[in-house]
């Protein structure tokens, strides 16, 4: 994966990422590179267009922009309304390939998990475990 994806693909997961969760370079690249061939490709022909759409509107590369400026544009594309869509048009695509397999890279991690209150995941050694004995009432709140 090129650079400048894996730069792209940070620079969006620092944007729809909670602020508890710092996006890396690493992270992401072991997410979408693990993903299945033609998956891993629809994504980076999403990032690429994503990039080329930021240029094209503000002049530099999607990852060159601010966060704050990276907000507004995926906002002002309509990303953060649109359904999600692997055939549709460009906000739906980057909802689809993008934030939505960051969204789910990150949840599915023993990191991003615990945002959600699953110490575990199912995939993750013990995550099974963990899910099939949820720990009792008393322990959760004792966290």
């Amino acid at each position: 994966m090129a650079s400048d994806d894996v730069r792209t693909l940070v620079a969006v997961a620092d944007v729809v990422y909670p602020s508890e969760v710092t996006p890396t370079g690493e992270f992401v690249e072991n997410y979408v590179g693990g993903l299945p061939g033609p998956r891993t490709q629809a994504v980076l022909r999403t990032v690429r267009s994503l990039d080329a759409h930021a240029r094209r509107e503000r002049g530099r590369p999607f990852s060159a922009l601010s966060e704050t400026q990276r907000d507004a544009l995926l906002r002002s594309m309509g990303v953060d309304r649109t359904g999600s869509d692997p055939e549709g048009v460009l906000s739906e695509r980057i909802r689809y390939y993008v934030v939505n397999q960051l969204l789910y890279g990150l949840y599915t991690s023993p990191r991003g998990s615990t945002l959600v209150g699953i110490d575990n995941p199912v995939g993750h050694p013990g995550g099974y475990e963990s899910y099939q004995n949820p720990p009792s009432e008393s322990a959760s709140v004792e966290r």
